[in-house]
């Protein structure tokens, strides 16, 4: 039994077919399917149903499938244990929800850049159960999500509790009230991102918390969209401190409800059983310098 086999096994189960495994392993398909085959009569168990050009788990492999993921987790881990001197050039990849990413991550490499030069970072910006995933799965060494994140295998580390603020346009008619409760807000039309964002479903729930149902009317894939359309007085919003910037000044307003204070956590997780390189720990340093900006902030 190879690593290359238990690759394989992977990529034709995550992939669907053999045709996308191949793809993504970038070997052809007659030599990727010759490796299942051959691990198949080492095995004397049948791995996959071949449905056309589909490839389904059989039960067996479903059960493999996950040995296989562990065990390519741990040979990943011990190399890179192995392999973390500090004379070497070190790469981390984080991953990052779409309401962090833009408004966090960029000065968070350039102060790494300027501190540990030999660190490089990638960034995977994707919705929080996607994240959750590549930590699991070994893709990612870090994730900045919202939280819970609740996953037994993870660990999680608490950052910041950041402030909600509702936005409104300089010209929409709540600028001119002096308090704004969040009753006031139960007949407004709201911009907000898509339903797999965790912060529509923390908006979501804090409007049931208030009792009233939010009236969508403008459903966004970016934040700088929302902003957009608040600006133009077309609708509220709910946004996260962060991505607040001088140049929404001179269409929008951030306010703070006069009677609730909605707020997320922020959090980074990690596999409690991956091996922490030196440049996770370099990452984590600033990271946890820069909430501590925010929380002063």
């Amino acid at each position: 039994m190879e690593l290359t086999q238990l690759r394989a096994v992977i990529a034709v189960a995550e992939g669907g077919n053999f045709t996308r495994a191949s793809e993504r392993m970038n070997i052809s398909q007659p030599s990727l399917s010759q490796q299942i085959l051959n691990l198949e009569k080492e095995l004397n168990q049948k791995l996959f149903h071949r449905l056309g050009r589909k490839a389904v788990l059989t039960e067996v492999g479903s059960a493999f499938l996950e040995r296989a993921r562990r065990i390519i987790f741990e040979s990943e881990s011990a190399v890179k244990e192995l392999s973390d001197s500090p004379t070497l050039a070190r790469q981390i990849t984080v991953g990052a929800i779409a309401t962090l990413a833009p408004y966090l991550m960029p000065a968070l490499i350039t102060r790494c850049r300027k501190r540990f030069p030999n660190l490089e970072i990638n960034i995977h910006e994707d919705f929080k159960g996607r994240l959750i995933r590549g930590v699991l799965d070994g893709e990612l060494d870090l994730a900045i999500v919202a939280l819970p994140a609740e996953e037994p295998r993870i660990h999680t580390e608490v950052l910041l509790k950041e402030p909600l603020l509702l936005a409104i346009g300089k010209t929409h008619p709540l600028a001119r009230k002096a308090k704004i409760t969040a009753a006031d807000l139960a007949h407004e039309t709201f911009a907000m991102l898509g339903t797999s964002s965790s912060l529509t479903a923390q908006i979501q729930s804090f409007c049931g918390d208030h009792h009233f149902e939010p009236k969508i009317g403008f459903r966004c894939s970016q934040i700088a969209t929302v902003k957009s359309i608040v600006g133009l007085g077309l609708g509220v919003a709910i946004l996260p401190r962060v991505v607040r910037s001088p140049e929404d000044d001179a269409d929008i307003d951030y306010i703070r409800l006069a009677d609730a204070k909605p707020f997320r956590e922020i959090g980074v997780l990690r596999h409690m059983q991956r091996y922490q390189s030196r440049g996770a720990e370099q990452f984590l340093s600033v990271l946890r310098e820069r909430a501590g900006e925010l929380v002063a902030h």
